[in-house]
């Protein structure tokens, strides 16, 4: 045999084989998937070929349409299809990149040697993560859970297999330690005992960072520059430096180069532990385990991009600027603050949990200045529905010329929407009126399956929790907010992401409030608030006439052109309603996302039908041609293997689709 000749037959058919894998397999195919593929598919068929048939049957080189006719020959070429198709569905399954509606990658993608590497090293991370929990008996404390008493178990196991596991797993620990709303006394205790030992950068780190993120050299930015940092974290640390230009007194916070690709290894392992444990435990489904894991991960993506964090500060700075309340935030200078480097104004002063010198030296009335700190949290939540996510005591300041607070580390900020601030507004009247209807009412607005509520048990649950609270000098928060979370889980509900968070932040700020002032009563201080903000708006039209009229006059310059279609809109209802035409008419393929997720499930079912029937066909024709003996039996023998190939086509490029559809979810 010419070897030459069977290499060119070789690459005529490789070629032949990439395009038409190619219309086979569908739209957005990856170029790179597809090649290896189609290499591996002729390589392996190609020896598979030579050692079964050409080794004994060469083929002749000057007859080639014979020799490409030959069935061997088609049966080697139609396996090299088949094949390349089932290698690009193995790599669509190990390909973890997600795909947006078009089909195309999310995020740029690796080649697929890389992606295999990634994906056995979270394996791995994986597998490793199980273990430590297996050992210290996470799953099996969660699943056996049946008393109050078991809980020390189960906290004590949860705690040393996030601390053995370390890294982002420590820092969700610790995440979960404030989340007194939800977790037992028991399972705080034992959390708050996670530290992470956050070494400081080394001062050529810091000067690389600087370098790599500041547009000019570092001497023509800052004057000073110290080396000590104010504060090291897990995430990131804090420098005080001088610009040069204006001689301000600046903090500079550098993010830590390594945060990224421990958050690129870990945070996915974390979501597939948390997943694993919800599946091992219906327990820690019920605390919502999974979603708890889902939520650290997208706030601490938040969290690495300083964009984010400078953007948030100066929300909530232009908010407090239209306020009377004396609390202040800190100017960001985004002229030298990217996604890993933010400056912002240095403020002198002291935690309030550290400031009693500060209380005394500007004689600050601790009563007024905690609710100077609530009133404002509550304009953020209740009315301009962006606030504070985090107001421990860390991040609330005595600035030490004024004596007034000021707000720091806006890394974490949460979101409500008007239903879920009238929502808040209800839920904290209801609290503080004592009145199960009132807080119901409240709670449907802040959770996400509502229609499920069913209202009079819910009332009679709600109705205990408020007893428990009745007449006494202090509502406790902490437990007022966890038995709450505790009915909603109960009867099947979830308060919607954005409104945990606003929960959470309201019992941390308890927290503070009762560090500045022991006998603060945050629900009795937000009766108040919302007794002046009610009267202010009624009063607001009559302060202001001015503004009132503008707005009225704005409102009426907007719905004009509609009242005059009125009368013309009348008429024609009442013609169609006197010639029968007026039909209510409104189905699924009413909105187009509808219409076209139907039209591709039903062509996909049509494709799988006709796969399945090609399939029947053929094993039927197999069957009938093992009793004939004539040479009829060649050609239906030749239909049905054609239509078993047709077959394994059609079901390969739906399990493709089937894959990239998942991907998209």
């Amino acid at each position: 045999m010419n070897i030459w000749f069977f290499t060119l037959q070789i690459l005529f058919a490789g070629i032949l084989i990439f395009f038409i894998s190619g219309r086979l397999i569908g739209s957005n195919v990856n170029l790179f998937k597809r090649m290896l593929s189609v290499i591996i598919s002729v390589t392996l068929t190609t020896f598979v070929f030579w050692y079964s048939y050409l080794r004994t049957n060469p083929l002749d080189p000057t007859e080639i349409v014979e020799s490409v006719l030959n069935i061997a020959t088609l049966l080697w070429i139609g396996s090299m299809l088949l094949i390349s198709m089932l290698l690009y569905l193995i790599f669509e399954l190990f390909d973890p990149i997600a795909l947006n509606d078009n089909g195309t990658p999310i995020r740029e993608k690796q080649n697929i040697v890389m992606r295999l590497g990634l994906y056995w090293r979270r394996q791995k991370r994986l597998r490793q993560v199980i273990k430590i929990a297996a050992t210290n008996g996470t799953a099996r404390a969660m699943k056996y859970v049946r008393h109050r008493e078991d809980e020390r178990e189960i906290a004590i196991a949860l705690r040393l297999t996030l601390e053995q596991s370390g890294g982002i797993f420590i820092k969700f620990g610790q995440v979960l330690s404030t989340r007194k709303e939800l977790f037992p006394p028991v399972f705080i205790e034992e959390l708050e005992k996670l530290q992470q030992n956050a070494p400081p950068l080394s001062s050529q780190q810091v000067e690389a960072i600087l370098q790599q993120n500041l547009k000019k050299p570092l001497s023509q930015v800052f004057s000073y520059f110290s080396d000590e940092p104010l504060a090291a974290a897990s995430i990131g640390q804090v420098h005080r430096a001088v610009l040069r230009e204006t001689n301000e007194q600046v903090v500079v916070k550098l993010l830590k180069p390594e945060v990224k690709e421990i958050m690129r290894d870990d945070l996915d392992i974390l979501v597939e532990f948390a997943n694993w444990i919800t599946e091992k435990s219906t327990w820690a489904e019920s605390m919502g385990f999974r979603e708890l894991a889902v939520g650290f991960a997208v706030a601490l993506k938040e969290e690495v991009d300083f964009d984010i964090e400078a953007r948030n500060t100066i929300q909530v700075a232009n908010l407090m600027k239209k306020t009377v309340l004396p609390v202040e935030i800190p100017r960001v200078h985004l002229t030298y603050s990217n996604q890993n480097m933010l400056v912002m104004d240095y403020v002198e002063g002291k935690s309030v949990a550290q400031a009693d010198d500060l209380f005394e030296q500007f004689d600050i009335d601790r009563h007024e200045f905690a609710e100077n700190l609530l009133y404002s949290f509550l304009e953020q939540i209740l009315m301009a529905g962006v606030f504070h996510a985090d107001p421990h005591p860390g991040n609330v300041y005595i600035e030490s010329f004024k004596g007034v607070p000021t707000l720091l580390d806006f890394g974490a900020v949460g979101r409500l929407g008007p239903q879920q601030q009238e929502g808040m507004k209800w839920f904290l009247v209801g609290i503080h009126q004592n009145d199960p209807s009132i807080l119901f009412d409240g709670i449907m607005l802040l959770i996400e399956n509502a229609d499920e509520a069913e209202r009079g048990q819910m009332e009679q649950a709600l109705s205990q929790i408020l007893l428990k609270i009745s007449y006494a000098n202090h509502v406790p928060t902490d437990e007022l907010i966890y038995s709450l979370f505790t009915v909603v889980r109960k009867f099947g509900l979830n308060f919607y992401p954005s409104v945990s968070v606003a929960l959470r932040a309201l019992v941390t700020l308890d927290g503070t409030l009762r560090v500045v002032d022991p006998t603060f009563d945050i629900f009795q201080e937000a009766k108040l608030f919302s007794n002046e903000y009610v009267k202010s708006s009624l009063k607001r039209p009559f302060k202001n006439p001015g503004a009132t009229m503008e707005r009225l006059e704005e409102e009426v310059a907007l719905i004009l052109p509609n009242i005059r279609k009125i009368p013309r809109r009348i008429d024609q209802l009442f013609k169609k309603v006197e010639s029968g035409k007026i039909i209510l008419h409104h189905d699924i393929f009413s909105d187009k996302a509808n219409a076209n997720f139907v039209t591709q499930l039903f062509s996909q079912f049509v494709l799988l039908m006709v796969g399945i029937t090609f399939g029947i066909i053929s094993v039927a024709l197999l069957a009938i041609s093992q009793f004939t003996h004539t040479v009829y039996a060649i050609y239906l023998n030749t239909a049905a293997y054609l239509g078993l190939f047709l077959c394994a086509i059609l079901l390969v490029r739906l399990s493709i689709q089937a894959i990239r559809n998942m991907k998209r979810l």
